[in-house]
């Protein structure tokens, strides 16, 4: 049966369905009886007639009559549920664009390794170990040294001594003309073992551009005794390459050109300044001249391709070696104990060129109206200029390499081998050669070699 609402109220049936349409999601069931609509064709149930209204007879069926809204009621604007941004267009499951966390699959069962091969290296990581190529600090000898091959101790360090400190080890090289420069400065086996700082101090430099540049390495030794050895050997790397930085363009001239008297006599002097200047810095902080001095030796290399002088100048102990036809040469003559040289052992012009110049007056006494602390003893001042050859490789070390290097035969011979005929090795294995240990030799290792092409 028709409702009979629908002939007087021709609205009651479509007020509901724009507030329906309006929302997409259904509303929640309260009632599961027969009065639930099932559609929006469903017709609604009929209802029982009361006293006030009287039943109406049935009747033909009134034709459909287009829905339309009242004007005077509002409709609900019918709201479209568009997809979020992460979602698949139409609202059809695609993948989104961010990845999900992926949960972890267990390895199945025949995967699993066996109880006994978790204790064991992988076939690849053996491999791998026994074809490490990483340089390795190896020892020369029946037995290894007593301290340990790496560094165990800091030094001691304060608010106020912190521009003193300074690293374990520095590293450094460079290329220029026909030579390849290799330098290092090595704290000693004592030093790393009691935390004491590195006396050795090393300095690599090059002033000026293309061919007129000039490349300076200076290494000092500071005294084994003296408290501020390091500070001493530093200041005399800064200071000699503040003098060489102010004369480079004459210097690199007089190399290029071969004016070696005037080399010997510029350089002498430069030399001169600088231990003058040490000997002012130990009156102020009111020590002794020998407790604040270090040896200085000094390599200046032309970046010219043509020019092949090599120029070595210092003061004080350390070794100035070469290596040519696969034997060592050792370069600086022998010094007595009293420093002046025996009539006979200073070698004015020598093989191949070479020329050592010794001036004994770099420290002359004090007159005695001289003002100013006195001048220690005097020590030879070591010149020496020489061409070198394709294949030669020049050291310049401190004194912790210089004994090993002329106390014991192995040493030359095992760097004989590996310099000899592979050329310049590379920084690390550099590092690593310098640090042959040989038992008895404990101190700072400083020292630069040149290869020649």
């Amino acid at each position: 049966m028709p409702d009979p609402r629908s002939a007087r109220y021709p609205y009651a049936k479509r007020d509901r369905q724009p507030e329906q349409a309006a929302y997409a999601v259904p509303e929640p069931e309260l009632h599961a009886g027969p009065e639930r609509a099932v559609g929006p064709e469903a017709p609604v149930p009929p209802v029982p007639p009361t006293s006030a209204v009287p039943p109406v007879p049935p009747g033909p069926a009134a034709p459909p009559v287009p829905p339309q809204a009242p004007p005077s009621l509002p409709v609900a604007p019918r709201t479209t549920a568009f997809p979020a941004p992460w979602e698949a267009p139409a609202g059809q499951p695609g993948p989104r664009t961010f990845a999900a966390p992926r949960v972890p699959e267990e390895p199945e069962p025949a995967l699993a390794p066996a109880p006994g091969a978790l204790h064991e290296l992988p076939p690849d990581s053996a491999a791998a170990d026994a074809t490490d190529d990483r340089p390795a600090v190896g020892h020369l000898g029946d037995r290894p040294p007593t301290y340990d091959a790496e560094p165990a101790a800091l030094p001691s360090a304060t608010s106020e001594n912190l521009d003193g400190l300074g690293p374990d080890t520095v590293l450094d090289g460079a290329r220029y003309g026909t030579y390849t420069l290799r330098a290092a400065s090595v704290r000693g086996d004592s030093a790393r073992f009691r935390g004491e700082p590195r006396r050795d101090g090393l300095l690599t430099a090059r002033f000026g551009a293309a061919e007129s540049a000039l490349v300076l390495v200076a290494v000092a030794g500071g005294r084994r005794a003296g408290e501020a050895a390091h500070l001493a050997a530093a200041d005399a790397c800064r200071w000699i390459g503040g003098a060489v930085a102010r004369s480079h363009i004459r210097l690199s001239e007089d190399i290029r050109a071969g004016r070696r008297g005037d080399l010997k006599a510029g350089l002498h002097r430069l030399t001169d300044r600088t231990y003058g200047k040490l000997r002012a810095r130990a009156a102020e902080l009111g020590v002794e001249p020998d407790a604040y001095t270090a040896s200085l030796r000094c390599l200046l290399l032309s970046a010219d391709p043509d020019c092949r002088t090599r120029v070595f100048f210092g003061v004080g102990s350390g070794g100035l070696f070469r290596l040519r036809d696969g034997l060592w040469q050792d370069l600086e003559p022998f010094v007595p104990d009293g420093g002046a040289p025996q009539p006979g052992d200073e070698q004015e012009e020598g093989a191949d060129g070479d020329r050592l110049t010794m001036d004994l007056q770099i420290a002359a006494p004090p007159s005695p109206n001289a003002e100013g602390p006195a001048r220690p003893a005097a020590e030879p001042f070591r010149f020496r200029a020489s061409v070198a050859r394709p294949g030669d490789t020049l050291l310049l070390c401190s004194n912790g390499l210089a004994e090993p290097m002329r106390g014991e035969a192995a040493l030359p011979g095992e760097l004989a081998e590996r310099w000899g005929s592979a050329g310049p090795p590379g920084l690390p294995a550099f590092l690593a050669d310098t640090q042959l240990r040989i038992k008895g030799y404990a101190d700072d290792r400083t020292c630069a070699a040149v290869w020649e092409a």
